[in-house]
């Protein structure tokens, strides 16, 4: 750009013209600089959680879910662009930004992996793991598939501090979305996440209802994550179990 003190020494025909410019770049520099953009949803939380999971892709005629919290915000989103039951599932942010990266097993019967995305590249574990966590579905057996209960699937993983912990799914007898059960009134738990190692329940899925009990629909969950539980493990393990029952 031209300096102040050269402006004299212009031509009459192009001192209009610099006087423009210079009008236009103020203008420029006095507009407040872009948002930077959105942070990466908490991990944990030192309170309880409740997020609803809508089993719909924001794309259209996509297969996905789509995860809002409690202020109706999207927080996560997955999108598997109209393929069902994807051996290759991505848990990303509103933004798109990868969260969560969860592969199927191929050489493996019933073995998901799941890993840490930061900076748009994939994490290992420090532990030489190679996966986050690892999610196992036992074979079922003739006894269970005569019951209405199926073996729970465990999920082995590492903490932040390094510690190897071990998480239970316990089924709900089918009461998920997609099992064709309409839930009335007192929703049941279409799956439990529970710590093998104390017995406690960290999450927990239900059929979502309105304030007068009344079911949202089939495609319309409550997930509930106790406090200092890492949200991003348990979206990844519900996601697993949507794969295992098909209803992603």
């Amino acid at each position: 750009m031209l300096d102040h003190q050269t402006n004299h020494r212009l031509p009459p025909h192009l001192q209009s013209t610099y006087s423009s410019v210079e009008s236009f770049m103020a203008r420029v520099s006095s507009f407040p600089a872009p948002p930077p953009s959105p942070p990466l949803p908490s991990s944990t939380s030192e309170q309880r959680k409740v997020f609803t999971l809508w089993m719909k892709s924001l794309v259209l005629n996509g297969r996905g879910c789509t995860v809002y919290d409690s202020t109706g915000s999207i927080v996560y989103r997955v999108d598997n662009y109209g393929s069902s039951c994807s051996d290759n599932v991505y848990l990303m942010d509103l933004g798109g930004k990868i969260v969560l990266n969860i592969l199927k097993k191929k050489l493996a019967f019933g073995k998901w992996e799941g890993y840490k995305w930061s900076g748009g590249k994939r994490q290992q574990e420090a532990a030489g793991a190679g996966a986050w966590f690892t999610v196992t579905r036992p074979c079922s057996s003739v006894l269970f598939q005569r019951s209405r209960r199926r073996p729970p699937s465990t999920c082995e993983f590492r903490s932040d501090g390094g510690r190897a912990m071990r998480y239970r799914m316990d089924d709900g007898c089918g009461a998920c979305p997609g099992s064709g059960k309409q839930q009335h009134q007192a929703a049941p738990a279409c799956c439990r996440i529970v710590d093998e190692a104390s017995g406690a329940v960290v999450a927990e899925v239900k059929g979502k209802l309105t304030a007068g009990g009344v079911a949202l629909g089939d495609d319309v969950l409550a997930l509930t994550v106790e406090p200092n539980v890492d949200h991003a493990l348990i979206m990844g393990m519900v996601l697993v179990y949507g794969l295992i029952n098909h209803t992603m």
